[in-house]
């Protein structure tokens, strides 16, 4: 990510665009065209709103809030303003759009939209503190993290599509071979944790301010991510038949949608199978479970256990025996892949304890990549919290009790959002993101 003094590095913002841009067009190169129109979760706009969507943000965020610019054409930016997030998928089909654009119209509404925001990019007034949508460039930087988010969520709907309607790339091959270390506990001392992205960033969105630290209390933390082999047990041990280890509202949810395991495995001819991106591999039992939050805490439940806090994450992942605070989980140097599964190097996860360069201070494992991390908090304000000028929505809209955090990366998170501020959030039982878990004490 470029930095941002006095003065924006407007060469730097203009590499990044391009560089993010070219990601979503291969994105969206893995799917058929037979599939462009295709709503793998009932519960997201179909495949086309969003390659509609992102150029879209980018001239509503950018060229006409911030900038004033008329933009290029007002009935693809109100169709593409803004995705949904219903209460489940009797909301969401009301949510509906009755008629889309066709492909060729919403990419060459990209193509122009590309070259509106190079030019402003490149000439433009972006940084202007009389503007609040262009204070310190904001619009600029929020535009482009806003598609590297939405990257990962077009690729967790890519996952539920049908094998034969993606193409994999040259060279694809799934880790399935590795053993995950013994499992071990750390005991992490009481201290403090600081929360939040402070000013020295160039960029972070409203929900990481303000910058804040916690007391901590002294607790113990699994060393490595609970496992396909960890979570089976709790599955042949009937998890799911016993509501003894589900939040009421969870147990509902098991009962009224018949879920009896991760909805990444997926048993054929008797055997269980994990259900890659781009095909099925017999079950990998040292990679990390992905679960929902409900799932999550019922396995730490059956274990005797709980998940971290917010605050408790922080502690582990960034907090040293000396008093001080790391910038990521391994030090302070910049993500390299020796530290974590993570920016696309993968389309799936791999053993957990794979990357021990990327170790805690304390010795706690895979804390930034393999899989977003849930956490027991809520998702809410931090104290002094003010909505993003130029995304108001972008958080307030969730705080509403419903949506829990989650810290970390994923295989598919891009590097540029590796930030210990950083903040991923959501509903307890929404099933498809990559999202891992860990007991703690």
């Amino acid at each position: 990510m470029p930095t941002t003094a006095e003065v924006v590095d407007r060469d730097a913002l203009i590499a990044w665009y391009l560089r993010t841009r070219a990601r979503s067009r291969a994105i969206f190169d893995l799917v058929s065209e037979d599939a462009y129109y295709a709503r793998p979760i009932l519960l997201r706009h179909p495949l086309v709103f969003y390659e509609g969507h992102l150029p879209a943000f980018s001239v509503n965020t950018l060229l006409k809030k911030g900038l004033g610019h008329p933009g290029i054409d007002p009935a693809l930016e109100t169709l593409f303003a803004r995705g949904i997030d219903p209460d489940d998928e009797a909301a969401a089909q009301g949510a509906g759009v009755s008629a889309w654009p066709t492909r060729a119209t919403v990419r060459h509404y990209a193509d122009e939209a590309d070259a509106a925001i190079l030019a402003a990019l490149a000439r433009a007034p972006i940084v202007d503190d009389r503007v609040p949508v262009l204070r310190g460039a904001e619009a600029a930087f929020a535009i482009i993290e806003h598609e590297a988010m939405h990257q990962e969520t077009l690729l967790y709907m890519w996952h539920r599509l049908p094998l034969d309607s993606k193409r994999a790339p040259a060279g694809y091959a799934p880790v399935v071979d590795g053993k995950a270390p013994d499992a071990a506990r750390v005991a992490i001392p009481a201290g403090t944790a600081t929360l939040g992205t402070g000013p020295e960033a160039a960029f972070s969105w409203d929900n990481e301010r303000r910058v804040h630290r916690v007391p901590v209390e002294a607790f113990e933390v699994d060393a490595f991510n609970v496992t396909n082999a960890d979570f089976m047990r709790f599955v042949e041990a009937g998890g799911y038949c016993d509501p003894k280890w589900w939040r009421a509202e969870d147990w509902a949810w098991v009962m009224s949608t018949g879920v009896t395991h991760p909805l990444f495995w997926e048993r054929h001819d008797g055997t269980w199978h994990w259900r890659g991106m781009f095909q099925l591999v017999p079950l990998p039992g040292a990679w990390p479970a992905y679960v929902t939050y409900a799932e999550a805490t019922a396995y730490a439940k059956w274990q005797g256990a709980r998940l971290m806090t917010e605050a408790e994450y922080h502690r582990a992942a960034f907090g040293a025996p000396d008093g001080g605070e790391r910038a990521f989980p391994w030090g302070d140097a910049p993500p390299a892949s020796s530290h974590g599964v993570f920016d696309f190097e993968t389309w799936d996860p791999q053993p957990v304890g794979s990357r021990p360069a990327g170790a805690s201070a304390w010795g706690v494992h895979d804390l930034m990549g393999n899989g977003w991390e849930w956490t027991s908090t809520v998702f809410g304000p931090f104290d002094g919290f003010e909505p993003l000028p130029s995304y108001p929505e972008y958080s307030a809209d969730f705080f509403d009790g419903q949506h829990y955090v989650m810290k970390g990366a994923s295989p598919v998170t891009s590097r540029d959002l590796l930030r210990r501020g950083f903040r991923n959030w959501f509903r307890p039982q929404y099933p498809y993101m990559y999202a891992s878990f860990r007991c703690a004490r």
